[in-house]
Formats: structure tokens, C-alpha cells, sequence
């Protein structure tokens, strides 16, 4: 209990200094795990204590609550591309994005209605990972970091063993949150930068 009581206050410190300061998605969630050596420790058996490694990976996960999501916020407007995958493409959701991301959006749809073919991968919000809908839900973890009439909202999860991560860029327009880009830290794309003619 303690344990975990000291996990939980340390990984809010990490939060709000994250928050104050800034910080790049990376920095907000870590760098990704090393991976672990199999000379390094002997294996875990019925008597040994848990490994110390994992508590890095499962705390994070303590601070985002599904239920901390408030309505209009910008986490709000970007978990439904989470629970529906593929929703980015959908030409009924432009209402949720601005530009750059809409005319990205809006030249892939006309694309795909020449016959011409697909310009942007269904997985975008996955950062193009394998679908497995329940590993994602169990790693899902999301921050917000609001700055005036603009917001980040930084998602992460682990797909396979392959820790991802990605960064929505909001801005505030007429009083709701809208899409301007989104970005994978891990795979270093961005939508805004796709030409999709």
C-alpha cells in the first residue's frame, strides 16, 4: 500500500512539473523502457518479490482516470477517435477540425472519392499500430496541457510490447475545441504534413 501510495504521489509531482512546464509529449510520459536483459535477473519465481521495472509502466496509468475527462474539453474531443477507431476519416467529423488538419482531411476525401486511392492510413489515431481494441484500453493514458485558446492533448499506450506515442494539437474556436494537427511522437509524422493530390 505504501508502495503504491508513494508511486501515485511521485507520478503527480512528474505531472504537474510536466504541466508547468511545458514539456514535449516525451517528457510528459518519459522516455520508453529499456529493454529488459535476460542475463541481468534471475527468473521470477512463486517466492521472489515483484520486479522493481514495472512500476515505471503501471503508475502513469493510476493518474488518468476515465472518469477525470471533463465534457468540452479537449480531451473530450479527442478520446471518441479512441473508442471508434478510424473516426478521423470520417467526413462527418470535420466539424472537430481546423486547418491544417481539415484541408489534410479534406484532400484525402476527395482522393478516395476520385478512385485514385487511399492517401492517409485508417490507423492514424493508432499511429498506424496493429489493432488490438483490448491491449490499447488497457494502456490507454491521456494528459492535457491547456495554454489560453490552445491545447495538447498527449495519448499513449502500448501496442505488442511497442510503447507509442501521440500529441493532438487543439485550438479553441467559437468556445469548442477543434483539431488543428496530430502528430506521433514515436513515428515522427505529423497530418499537417501529408500531401494528399
Amino acid at each position: 500500500m505504501l508502495r503504491r501510495l508513494v508511486l501515485a504521489l511521485a507520478s503527480l509531482s512528474m505531472l504537474a512539473a510536466g504541466l508547468s512546464g511545458g514539456a514535449s509529449a516525451q517528457g510528459l510520459f518519459g522516455a520508453p523502457p529499456p529493454k529488459a536483459s535476460s542475463g541481468d535477473n534471475a527468473p521470477a519465481d512463486e517466492t521472489s518479490p515483484p520486479a522493481a521495472a514495472p512500476a515505471p509502466q503501471t503508475a502513469p496509468a493510476e493518474l488518468a482516470p476515465a472518469t477525470s475527462v471533463l465534457p468540452g474539453s479537449p480531451t473530450a474531443v479527442v478520446k471518441p477517435f479512441y473508442e471508434h477507431l478510424g473516426l478521423e476519416l470520417d467526413p462527418a467529423q470535420r466539424k472537430n477540425f481546423i486547418d491544417p488538419a481539415k484541408t489534410v482531411l479534406d484532400k484525402s476525401d476527395a482522393l478516395r472519392a476520385s478512385g485514385q486511392g487511399e492517401c492517409l492510413d485508417p490507423n492514424m489515431a493508432l499511429d498506424n499500430a496493429n489493432y488490438d481494441k483490448l491491449a490499447i484500453d488497457k494502456s490507454l493514458r491521456t494528459i492535457e496541457a491547456v495554454n489560453g485558446d490552445e491545447s495538447k492533448v498527449v495519448v499513449a499506450f502500448v501496442v505488442e510490447g511497442h510503447q507509442h506515442r501521440l500529441e493532438w494539437k487543439l485550438k479553441k474556436v467559437g468556445g469548442a475545441w477543434k483539431v488543428s494537427d496530430l502528430l506521433s511522437v514515436t513515428g515522427e509524422w505529423a497530418l499537417s504534413q501529408y500531401q494528399c493530390e
